[in-house]
């Protein structure tokens, strides 16, 4: 068999089966053709150059076994590769940490935060890092500044030293355990954070893919806004003057207006639109908290 006619077959079964997206892949296509590269140790950007393979019985057999265990467990297909990636880097993931998929990473990428920076931004930090994906990301973005990531999870933080020693920043990054900022005196001159804002009628909703991950990396109470709200009365104080903070928080925009009507916020454009991230100045959360 062809891979091509193989990863075709394979993204019917996988549509089939009902299983979800969103840790990576957006279809059952491109999910079936990640897997099928991966375990065939293919690049996973060759499918093309690659499409009319013909393939051995073993390698279909395990690829097919691959397909298989993804449907069976509904584990998120990262952590059957113990690989994910953002804007072209590859990163180390398993179950302790959630599946890094932040839309902050493209703002890292194409610059949109930088306006908000100057020659003095010099330390940044990135809460709630989970797997270290953004705090790599931000090393590599802002080659002179010095990165903290923290987490409340000692797990957490083990997948991210794998991560921070794969892309040799060990020197640069510095990996905290934090219940929110609360280890964290600063001052930071930017502070990115993904934390977890699922509310809690989504959380009940969400499918299996996503109840593999971390309930803590997800679970923001009955609004979503439970860390947000200590986050915000807190990040003034581990602020620079002219620090800024860049928080996402997904499809929660309308439960992020309601609980603070008066902030000053900036909506950032990402590849999902204006809602997913936002940003505030530690002049805006002064005011706001005064």
């Amino acid at each position: 068999m062809k891979l091509i006619a193989l990863v075709e077959q394979l993204a019917s079964g996988l549509e089939a089966a009902g299983v979800a997206f969103g840790h990576g892949t957006t279809n059952a296509f491109d999910e079936a053709a990640w897997l099928a590269l991966w375990k065939l140790g293919l690049p996973l950007d060759q499918l093309d150059e690659h499409a009319e393979r013909d393939l051995e019985p073993g390698e279909e057999q395990a690829v097919r076994a691959l397909l298989q265990e993804r449907i069976a467990s509904r584990k998120p297909a990262a952590y059957l590769t113990r690989e994910a990636w953002l804007q072209g880097v590859p990163f180390y993931v398993d179950e302790r940490a959630i599946v890094p998929r932040s839309f902050i990473a493209e703002l890292l990428a194409d610059g949109s935060i930088d306006p908000w920076l100057s020659d003095a931004t010099h330390r940044v930090l990135d809460l709630c890092t989970g797997n270290g994906s953004l705090a790599v990301l931000a090393a590599m973005a802002y080659p002179e500044v010095e990165v903290d990531g923290a987490d409340i999870s000692p797990e957490a933080l083990e997948v991210a030293r794998i991560n921070v020693d794969r892309h040799a920043l060990g020197g640069r990054i510095r990996l905290l355990q934090s219940d929110g900022l609360a280890a964290l005196p600063g001052p930071y001159d930017l502070i990115l954070c993904n934390p977890p804002y699922v509310n809690a009628g989504s959380m009940a909703a969400l499918p299996a893919e996503y109840r593999a991950e971390p309930g803590l990396a997800l679970a923001g109470g009955a609004d979503g806004m439970d860390f947000v709200r200590a986050l915000l009365r807190d990040a003034p104080a581990r602020m620079s003057e002219d620090a800024v903070l860049v928080l996402e928080i997904g499809n929660e925009r309308a439960h992020f207006e309601d609980a603070f009507p008066q902030l000053e916020t900036v909506w950032l454009e990402t590849s999902a639109g204006e809602d997913q991230v936002l940003l505030l100045t530690r002049d805006a959360l002064v005011i706001w908290t005064g």
